[in-house]
């Protein structure tokens, strides 16, 4: 999946775990632990909430990166 992200890092920095970010922002601590891994991209809205939260854009958040093996 190309779409990185450094979501468990500006989670620390908050001094808050999965749980409480996820009740922030609306979703389950699994839907942030799936993110975190790489196994679940967010909504774009998703992405902006998890963004306003962490006080950051999102691309300081996710990345993007084209497979230039296709």
């Amino acid at each position: 999946m190309p779409l990185f992200n450094n979501l468990k890092e500006h989670r620390a920095r908050l001094g808050i775990n999965q749980q409480q970010l996820g009740a922030l922002a609306g979703v389950s601590r699994q839907t942030i632990s799936q993110i975190e891994r790489g196994d679940y991209s967010p909504s774009v809205t998703l992405a902006l909430k998890l963004a306003k939260i962490c006080n950051v854009s999102v691309e300081d958040i996710f990345n993007y990166e084209e497979d230039n093996n296709e």
